[in-house]
């Protein structure tokens, strides 16, 4: 069986749906050996001789026309029997043959949130009730994701698979000694209180500012915020300003995937608020390092913490900085949370997550 990957995302998106591709692209060729793997892509970077790309365009109608018309030539030339989207923008529409096209369904939060949709969102929102339609088999990352399609699109649960992330075997509870070097080399102190994700309005980081500020003078910990910006990150900073929040908030901007578990384990209390998650790596990483969890209680973060975080609602303030507090004051409870998230995060794993398309792979041919 030839098996057809586009992976566009593994290089120009270093967020969940990069890492989501990453790790197909290579648990998959190294647990199956059986089968033949194609990379489809734009990206500089060359993947070997299984491979075919696409011309790079930067405007949306050349990527559509480029996609509709040189990916079905593509499976016809290569012979792929399976083609497969996971980052849920291919324009599936004709010309495939008998190749089966398959769609990974992250989110669908430019139609829950639209209000913090960007134009490309709200584009591609516009295309994808078609693309779904014309898709043999639908992919998604949550249960949560799952009732979204259903509810919006109606689309048959027949045709959708849920399959969870996993967190890679780095993000584990690490020793002191391999900890210290991040104070130094991101300018944080050593008591801290961590988020982890990009900048933009659905992470809900200006109500975790807000909250932050109403106990900050009844702990000891400064905020550490770490991500790249993304699109209307600017509310983040006015909010800091009307705070007062400069000396307390520090903002270490994108860190290396191999610093990330480390700063994970120095932190005191991982704090996620976010409106809308497809599945949410960032509190299974948390939980992963034995650091206790407190996120929303919306959308898919419930399946991926479980009995083992805290859960708020994103919109109360108050709560939040009720339950920070609580946490970093009471020392027992924050080892009961980190014993609970390790046993909670050892539920998912990449490996099972490869294994699981690859009986999805098989089962639509």
């Amino acid at each position: 069986m030839k098996i057809g990957l586009i992976t566009n995302n593994f290089d120009i998106n270093n967020a969940g749906t990069g890492r989501y591709t990453q790790e197909l692209m290579t648990r998959l060729k190294s647990l199956d050996k059986e089968n033949d793997y194609i990379f489809i892509h734009t990206n500089k970077k060359s993947y070997g001789e299984d491979e075919y790309k696409l011309p790079f365009f930067t405007s949306i109608p050349k990527k559509l026309i480029s996609g509709t018309f040189l990916l079905p030539i593509i499976c016809k030339k290569a012979s792929i029997n399976v083609l497969h989207d996971p980052g849920q923008i291919s324009p599936f529409f004709f010309g495939y043959g008998k190749t089966k096209k398959i769609l990974s369904i992250l989110d669908l939060s430019q139609i829950i949130y639209p209000e913090n949709t960007t134009r490309l969102g709200s584009i591609y929102s516009k295309l994808l009730p078609s693309v779904c339609k014309r898709s043999d088999f639908i992919i998604t990352i949550s249960e949560s994701t799952k009732n979204d399609l259903m509810k919006y699109y109606d689309i048959p649960p027949s045709k959708i698979k849920v399959i969870y992330l996993g967190a890679d075997e780095n993000y584990k509870v690490l020793p002191k000694t391999k900890i210290n070097f991040i104070y130094d080399k991101y300018k944080i102190p050593k008591d801290y209180i961590l988020y982890v994700g990009t900048l933009e309005p659905r992470k809900n980081i200006p109500n975790l500012l807000r909250a932050y500020a109403k106990i900050k003078s009844d702990i000891n910990h400064k905020l550490v915020i770490t991500g790249k910006k993304g699109w209307k990150y600017k509310e983040i900073y006015d909010t800091i300003d009307e705070l007062k929040l400069e000396n307390d908030v520090i903002f270490t901007g994108y860190v290396e995937e191999e610093d990330l578990p480390s700063i994970y384990n120095g932190a005191s209390l991982f704090v996620y608020p976010s409106y809308y998650e497809g599945f949410g790596l960032p509190p299974l990483e948390a939980m992963s390092c034995g650091c206790p969890v407190i996120t929303s209680n919306t959308s898919s973060i419930p399946e991926v913490v479980g009995d083992a975080g805290i859960m708020i609602n994103p919109n109360d303030v108050d709560e939040l900085a009720k339950q920070i507090k609580r946490v970093l004051s009471d020392k027992k409870l924050r080892e009961n949370m980190k014993q609970k998230g390790l046993k909670q995060s050892k539920k998912f794993s990449w490996e099972k997550c490869a294994r699981e398309h690859l009986e999805v792979y098989e089962e639509v041919i």
